[in-house]
């Protein structure tokens, strides 16, 4: 008797059951809807790293959310040039796009500081701030004038400070120099005398084997390798210090990004992060077998002297101090920045370089 109670009660709650899970799969299908988005990125697909960060962000989308979110990437110049995808995404054209916010700086030189500036933070330092020291939400407030939602989702780590057909020993070699460099960079190399040019990645190696240019920096030497720099400039200069670090951002129509389901923009954040260390990861992976192969092919490895690096940060504090006497969204964002690297680097003195600094000294000295 009690085993036949036991079954009847039990058939009830299998049907109670099935029943709710009847009721509940339309809600269930309402917050995950079907999407397909473009993203458009500022880079072409040769550079396998800094495109190929967009195609594994649009991979982890699709996984997470079992291809009810589809992002479909396209490369620079497929739907628009490489340095106009922000105003896609403004406009309507795509939802969103991959690209560096320090390409729109001629729009406020404030979208720089979501990229990098002269002497900013280094990699995790950015990271840090980003995430923990206020930075992504100083720079949405930012960037909703714009009408995009902004989200970190790749960094090239501290870059080469480029290719040069000659030697640069002295403040006073820079002065006529015609250099492919941008932005805030390019500004600090006027100051110095040199002569900054705004050429696209896809022409540069033309123009230094034209002559058009005597210098040019890139990325690193995993992405400039397959440019080809090292053949036309043979002198490597270190370290880019104009670019510490390099973030690359997600750029989502503020209203679509506020239109997205709660579940749908969290696994967008996370996709974000996920490309980050990617891309970070490779960069470091790759960069140094890339190095190797471009000295043992003749290219000339050189660091820039103290004195250059003095006279560029000095030049580089006097245009902030400029842009800051003019410009508050600037101020208020390179504000928090310059107090978070005040902190981090005391900490980073502590035990980072300490660290970094003793193994750098066994590996010269063939201990490792």
């Amino acid at each position: 008797m009690q085993r036949r109670k036991f079954l009847r009660t039990a058939g009830v709650g299998s049907a109670a059951v099935a029943a709710s899970a009847t009721v509940a799969a339309p809600a269930i299908a309402q917050s995950m809807p079907e999407l397909k988005w473009r993203m458009t990125s500022s880079f072409p697909k040769s550079l396998d790293t800094l495109y190929g960060g967009a195609e594994y962000l649009a991979k982890v989308v699709s996984d997470a959310t079992d291809k009810k979110f589809e992002i479909k990437v396209f490369a620079a110049g497929e739907i628009v040039p490489g340095l106009q995808v922000v105003d896609a995404v403004q406009n309507g054209t795509v939802e969103m796009g991959h690209t560096a916010s320090y390409y729109y700086y001629g729009k406020d030189p404030t979208f720089a500081l979501g990229t990098t500036v002269p002497f900013g933070l280094n990699t995790r330092q950015m990271n840090a701030w980003s995430r923990f020291g206020g930075g992504e939400d100083l720079l949405n407030d930012f960037y909703k004038g714009y009408k995009v939602y902004g989200m970190v989702a790749g960094n090239t780590g501290c870059q080469m400070g480029g290719w040069f057909r000659k030697e640069i020993n002295t403040v006073d070699d820079l002065k006529g120099l015609k250099i492919r460099i941008g932005g805030l960079a390019g500004q600090v190399m006027a100051k110095l005398g040199a002569v900054p040019q705004q050429i696209a990645g896809g022409d540069i190696y033309p123009a230094l084997e034209k002559g058009t240019i005597d210098a040019a920096e890139w990325v690193g030497p995993y992405d400039d390798q397959k440019l080809g720099f090292n053949k036309i400039a043979p002198h490597y200069y270190y370290p880019g210090w104009w670019e510490g670090t390099a973030a690359l951002h997600v750029f989502v129509g503020l209203d679509k990004w506020n239109a997205l389901p709660k579940n749908y923009q969290e696994i967008l954040r996370a996709a974000c992060a996920a490309a980050n260390s990617w891309m970070t990861g490779k960069y470091d992976a790759q960069n140094p077998k890339a190095l190797r192969e471009l000295v043992a092919g003749g290219t000339k490895l050189h660091p820039f002297s103290p004195a250059i690096m003095e006279a560029s940060f000095k030049a580089a504090n006097d245009i902030y101090a400029d842009i800051m006497a003019k410009n508050a969204n600037f101020k208020k964002v390179y504000d928090s920045m310059t107090a978070f690297r005040k902190d981090e680097v005391l900490w980073f003195r502590v035990a980072e370089n300490t660290y970094d600094n003793f193994m750098a000294h066994q590996s010269a000295a063939n201990k490792l």
